[in-house]
């Protein structure tokens, strides 16, 4: 089981391919720490591996023993590329961790501006609060970010 998580971190992409059609369960596995090999790729923001990965029908939403999803992780990471792939996946962009925490609210307190745009471009809720009532704006305040720029609002917004 080990080999998969480590062929991902020594970024092993046909190694990785090779483990997974000898055993496509492979990609419902998970670590100590509960990460499945998506979850751990898209950690390390390998896009190729993430890619390669996707072709056996994960689940996309999985969460890691936080309660974290590969597209929570992406966006506080601030890996564009993966979280659009992700997206393109089926991603779920208001899934909630455990305390209630989204993919926005990871987006706009390390000020993704790019990942927050595509993220309420596929239905983020800019609404939603985590476990304290803090919504991703409020998140986004705390760390001193100029919430207009960052939420790419206009006066008419």
């Amino acid at each position: 089981m080990e080999d998969i998580f480590n062929a991902i971190r020594l970024e092993e992409a046909e190694e990785v391919r090779l483990m997974l059609d000898v055993n496509p369960g492979l990609v419902h596995i998970k670590n100590t720490r509960g990460s499945t090999p998506l979850l751990l790729a898209t950690y390390y923001g390998l896009e190729e591996i993430t890619k390669l990965i996707l072709e056996y029908n994960p689940d996309v939403n999985d969460k890691d023993g936080s309660g974290n999803t590969a597209l929570m992780g992406v966006c506080f990471k601030g890996y564009y590329n993966i979280a659009k792939i992700l997206i393109e996946a089926g991603a779920n962009v208001n899934q909630k961790n455990f305390n209630d925490a989204t993919a926005l609210i990871y987006a706009a307190t390390f000020g993704q501006k790019e990942i927050i745009k595509l993220l309420i471009e596929n239905g983020a809720d800019i609404y939603a609060e985590d476990n304290r009532g803090y919504t991703a704006i409020m998140h986004a305040k705390d760390q001193g970010f100029k919430i207009p720029e960052l939420f790419n609002l206009t006066k008419s917004d």
